[in-house]
């Protein structure tokens, strides 16, 4: 069994230079209630610098914290913010798919709380020689893990016409995909790319002025494609979701912050899924086994508002779902449950105003 946490809570870590975690507030009061018994284990599957951990930790003062991150230079940046809260913080270099193994390795049955920020991090956009950004030219790396995996100038090099308009059309949702495609290829059997500022150069030439007007930057769905290609963000994501909820306990708290339509979508499905009864239609009753073992925590997708994009440019983007376990699943092993653990009507237990019906209209769904 691991060993017990150190509850001591550290003085204030210097944010400046620091990336902003976004929707911060909102996040630790969504994901506390489920933290507030003795040894709550809380898992942030995304850790990045590891503001949203941070915070939680300061809230929580009984919990401890598992940090989850495939990029080994975001891992040792976090890990050493934390290190003023010992042990009650330990971090992973693992894919967030992976929760459900790490937290086995850890000696942990299930986590109480679990946090996702998907996507690209300030880290990673700020850090020019990984290549994620497109305003400035950079070597085409993309890989959040640069220890593998092919990288964004490989594919660009390597990718047949017909997958490289696929992977635009269907990861950048890019309107002038095969376009794009066919002039990759010619301008690669020229001379290979191997930074950015060519593929940009490209891509200013080849989508339409007017859509560079009204759609923004011309290589934003370009570089999204080949980012989430590169990293299969998509078939990750869809997968940690599944393991992270098998993972949550028994009124356990799950929140996710997406940053783009695909993301969300996947979101969205997974967490409707679980809050929809299975049962048939026509059934004039609610089988136990058939009942939704999810409650949804928000009503649709929150966003930030005016003042944190006005603070924070990159919480534009942002959606947050949230959704909280309520009965175990027949895919879970049963839980050791901590005897001091709270109800889930208790007095740490925060209910929203609105609940969400246990059918949620099949309409709503992309």
């Amino acid at each position: 069994m691991a060993k017990a946490p150190d509850n001591s809570t550290p003085d204030a870590i210097p944010t400046s230079d620091r990336h902003v975690p976004v929707l911060l507030d909102r996040c630790v009061d969504l994901l506390a209630p489920a933290l507030q018994h003795e040894g709550a284990v809380f898992v942030d599957g995304t850790l990045g610098m590891g503001g949203h951990t941070e915070a939680v930790l300061r809230r929580c003062p009984q919990a401890r914290a598992v940090g989850i991150d495939r990029d080994p230079q975001a891992l040792a940046l976090a890990t050493e913010r934390l290190a003023p809260f010992g042990d009650r913080f330990t971090g992973v270099h693992a894919v967030s798919d992976d929760v459900p193994a790490v937290l086995a390795d850890l000696g942990l049955d299930r986590a109480d709380a679990i946090l996702f920020d998907l996507g690209v991090s300030s880290l990673q956009l700020d850090e020019l020689d990984r290549g994620f950004a497109y305003r400035a030219d950079a070597p085409l790396d993309m890989r959040m893990d640069q220890t593998s995996g092919l990288t964004a100038a490989e594919v660009l090099n390597t990718y047949d016409v017909r997958e490289l308009e696929r992977i635009l059309r269907e990861f950048g949702e890019e309107r002038f995909a095969r376009p794009i495609a066919r002039a990759v290829v010619r301008r690669r059997e020229k001379e290979p790319f191997t930074t950015s500022g060519p593929l940009v150069e490209l891509l200013h030439q080849v989508v339409p002025a007017a859509s560079q007007r009204s759609g923004g930057h011309p290589a934003k769905r370009t570089f999204q494609a080949l980012r989430i290609e590169v990293n299969a963000e998509l078939s990750v994501w869809t997968n940690a979701l599944d393991a992270a909820l098998r993972a949550l306990a028994v009124d356990g708290r799950i929140v996710v912050l997406s940053y783009h339509s695909l993301e969300d979508r996947i979101t969205k499905r997974g967490l409707a899924a679980g809050a929809t009864s299975s049962a048939p239609p026509d059934l004039p009753f609610e089988l136990p086994e058939h009942a939704p073992w999810l409650r949804l925590l928000v009503r649709g997708a929150e966003q930030a508002d005016d003042a944190e994009v006005a603070a924070n440019p990159r919480s534009a983007s942002v959606r947050l779902r949230a959704a909280e376990r309520t009965r175990p699943t027949p895919d879970q092993a049963p839980e050791r449950r901590t005897p001091d653990r709270p109800p889930a009507d208790g007095p740490d237990h925060q209910t929203p105003d609105h609940q969400t019906p246990a059918r949620p209209d099949p309409q709503e769904l992309p």
